[in-house]
């Protein structure tokens, strides 16, 4: 059985998001458009990837906050580059960095 678990080390968010976009453009295109149909399985993996993507997506969202907060950045700065107020930014990633920086990770 397909699980993000399974495929996320086989895939890069950048490998993942390409076969999602593949699998998703195949299956919006019209029945007998001279294109196959997905099968369950290829629809369970488009399922999977998605999850894949958003962790992978999130995990990199997270590093670019510490790294930003590392450059100096303010949370101000922060929260508008993702489209929030400060305190959603802070609310959201704050403690998770504080942690990293008390643990000395790069």
């Amino acid at each position: 059985m397909l699980t993000p678990e399974g495929l996320e080390g086989h895939f890069t968010l950048l490998t993942a998001a390409a076969r999602y976009d593949a699998l998703r453009l195949r299956d919006s295109r019209a029945p007998g458009a001279d294109v196959q149909p997905l099968s369950r399985d290829e629809v369970l993996e488009m399922l999977a990837l998605g999850e894949v993507i958003a962790r992978k997506a999130a995990s990199g969202r997270q590093l670019a906050v510490r790294s930003a907060r590392a450059a100096g950045a303010s949370w101000s700065g922060i929260g508008a580059a993702l489209g929030m107020s400060k305190q959603a930014a802070w609310e959201a990633h704050g403690r998770w960095v504080e942690e990293q920086a008390e643990r000395g990770s790069p």
